[in-house]
């Protein structure tokens, strides 16, 4: 605890300092553009939420690094690190009432202003961004609905549709034997190396999709495999497919808090959005009371004809243009 106060509250902030992390983050920027993924989803986001802050990359401009001051740090510490916007998280082995009674004497000092006003929720635009370069080995295409934020009722509903259409590589296999009709039908044609649905929440508003890798010449289909499968669970989804993604989805949950560092992640990240802590059990409750009518209802009212936003890059010549992706998002029937 006093290590944790002296960082937050007395860092001094040296130039010499300041001159060293710029050349780290420098280099970090580097690093995330030459990882596809990383780029793929920072251009996701750039149309998807245009003219808003959730369009802007998390590292910033280059210029903006190489001219941030000692002065810009100490105004942001004053204005940002505040009690309002702050969690003290423990787990492990730990008395609570000590660790609330250091809490008060270690941070007990704290400015209980709130600055700024609650953000408003971002609009989201239909578009699509492709970046072409043919001497790529490998096709990235990444294809988003609006999704919801952390608080919305209707967010373990995307937890399980993002379970409904699941993940594959082909290095794991399995493809035929997994829950997802999406891991069977890419792996069965061949339409990628992998794939992975996602779900991105923030605070009033989400990225719902499925980020895929494959090669370059079956992409128009590997674009509608997927938009296919996504529109589906409108329709199509069915109370085995809802339980079975259920099963996986609260294994999943148990699994990524297998450590103290975990679930105290996993509480300060809660507290943030949530204002308090859902346990286990209650997430396990919500869960299961889920069905496949909730997943349609769901589904239809975010996915069916919905605007999406497409990001790719690599050998991008077979993918469809964003008239023919939009068409795929319904279906007609004679």
């Amino acid at each position: 605890m006093d290590i944790l106060s002296d960082i937050l509250q007395n860092s001094q902030i040296s130039d010499d300092s300041i001159e060293r992390e710029r050349d780290v983050i420098l280099r970090e920027m580097q690093e995330v553009e030459s990882t596809t993924e990383e780029v793929i989803f920072e251009h996701l986001h750039s149309i998807a939420f245009q003219e808003t802050s959730h369009a802007l990359s998390i590292l910033g401009p280059e210029e903006n690094i190489k001219s941030l001051k000692r002065s810009d740090m100490l105004d942001y510490i004053k204005t940002h690190y505040t009690a309002p916007r702050m969690v003290l998280a423990a787990a492990g082995r730990v008395n609570h009432d000590e660790l609330v009674r250091l809490a008060e004497e270690k941070f007990g000092g704290l400015s209980a202003e709130v600055h700024g006003q609650s953000a408003l929720t971002p609009a989201f635009t239909g578009s699509m961004v492709t970046i072409r370069n043919d001497e790529m080995p490998l096709a990235h295409v990444a294809v988003a609905f609006e999704g919801v934020g952390y608080s919305d009722p209707d967010y373990f509903v995307f937890l399980v549709m993002q379970s409904l259409l699941g993940s594959w590589d082909r290095n794991i296999g399995g493809g035929k034997n997994l829950i997802s009709p999406l891991s069977e039908t890419v792996s069965h044609e061949g339409l990628a190396h992998s794939y992975m649905a996602f779900h991105t929440p923030y605070q009033k508003t989400g990225l719902f999709g499925v980020y895929a890798t494959g090669p370059g010449d079956k992409l128009d289909h590997l674009s509608h495999a997927m938009l296919y499968e996504i529109t589906r669970l409108a329709h199509g989804t069915t109370s085995a497919e809802v339980e079975r993604a259920r099963n996986k989805l609260k294994a999943t949950t148990l699994m990524v808090l297998d450590n103290s560092s975990a679930v105290c992640e996993d509480i300060g990240r809660q507290l943030l959005t949530l204002s308090r802590r859902l346990t286990p059990a209650e997430i396990f409750m919500r869960i299961d009371m889920i069905t496949a009518d909730e997943v349609k209802r769901v589904a239809q009212e975010y996915l069916w004809d919905n605007e999406i936003a497409v990001a790719a890059m690599g050998p991008t010549s077979n993918l469809p243009d964003y008239n023919v992706l939009r068409g795929w998002t319904y279906w007609n029937r004679v």
